[in-house]
């Protein structure tokens, strides 16, 4: 049995006749901080920063389990979307219309004839209605980006608007009450001492690894992202796939929908607006490529809480969301660096 090779690297050197090739071992912490392990801890690394920062800052209150649990439920919705968003910057995608198509299900499950049939049926109704319109506004997204060959930015961007123009005509610029209260009681229950919310998303985000990492589906994402001529000569139906990875992201704005209604028991056409600004943000800090073929539910998840964290470091310290915008700005622009900078890297993996 041979021995396992190290990951070498050639470089050029001069001699007497000229240059010639000497191969040199790739240091295993560059492999380590280039993989998605590294990767990964300079995610943990920041987001402890943060934290000490917040500590620091407003001791007592920051740390407390009360405002842990902020943090949480704030990330929560966000989160949703952005793992579903994962899926398709991986596939080199884009979404940009997920928040305005959370206004549109929101205001569908809320309309006065949804809520009379859930009031004489069950409060899954409106759960069911909010999915529906999210599936089926993703699948719209799909279809015309996949077969109708429209670039994905441009048909989000549409759908972006005429969700929004939809939802506002739907509710007639009014916000929608949600009437019941075994909806809401739900909505707002905790289990463990944990708000629902928190759970859905780890739910979620447990089921998004699980996609990723351990089907074929996930393979399928990942391949189409690093070649997209490559993955259909392989047998992928490449169009389909595509269709399907829009409904996924539509999906999760119906859960997201739901997820709005039972914060503030009510639905509107407002609910999700620029959210989908937050969810890109959230994937790319998360070290997900923009241009696809690399990216991982873990780091979503991280780069999520670590909006969601210095968000509440802000509030915490009574600092405006202007300055929020700009610490946003920066660490979005980090985090795209250190991509092109590690996409460069010999030892990437």
């Amino acid at each position: 049995m041979s021995e396992p090779t190290t990951p070498t690297r050639a470089r050029t050197v001069p001699t007497e006749t000229g240059t010639a090739p000497v191969t040199t071992a790739t240091p295993a912490w560059r492999r380590l901080l280039s993989g998605p392990a590294g990767r990964n801890l300079g995610l943990v690394v920041a987001l402890l920063l943060i934290v000490i920062v917040g500590a620091v800052t407003a001791p007592g209150s920051f740390t407390s389990l009360d405002n842990v649990l902020v943090i949480l439920r704030l990330a929560s919705t966000t989160g949703v979307v952005a793992i579903a968003m994962t899926f398709v910057i991986i596939a080199g995608g884009i979404d940009l219309s997920v928040g305005s198509v959370v206004g549109l299900a929101s205001v569908a499950a809320t309309l006065a004839a949804v809520q009379d049939l859930a009031d004489s049926l069950h409060w899954s109704v409106m759960v069911v209605i909010a999915l529906l319109v999210g599936v089926g506004a993703g699948l719209i997204n799909g279809l015309v980006i996949a077969y109708g060959n429209v670039v994905a930015f441009m048909a989000t961007l549409a759908m972006l608007v005429g969700a929004r123009g939809l939802a506002e005509i739907l509710a007639d610029r009014r916000t929608l009450v949600v009437e019941d209260r075994g909806f809401v009681t739900v909505m707002n229950a905790d289990f463990l001492g944990i708000d629902i919310l928190i759970w859905i998303f780890a739910i979620v985000a447990a089921l998004g690894w699980v996609l990723l990492n351990r089907t074929t589906f996930g393979r399928r994402t990942v391949a189409i992202g690093g070649n997209r001529e490559a993955a259909r000569l392989a047998g992928i139906n490449v169009r389909r796939h595509t269709m399907w990875l829009y409904g996924l992201t539509g999906l999760a704005s119906g859960i997201a929908a739901i997820m709005f209604l039972g914060r503030t028991t009510a639905g509107t056409s407002t609910h999700g607006l620029l959210l989908e600004l937050d969810v890109i943000a959230a994937v790319v800090v998360g070290g997900t490529l923009l241009v696809g073929g690399r990216g991982t539910v873990t780091g979503t998840v991280f780069g999520v809480l670590i909006f969601s964290t210095l968000s509440n470091v802000f509030v915490q310290n009574n600092l405006s969301s202007s300055f929020q915008a700009v610490a946003k700005g920066v660490i979005i622009v980090v985090a795209v660096l250190l991509q092109q900078r590690f996409a460069r890297s010999p030892g990437r993996n």
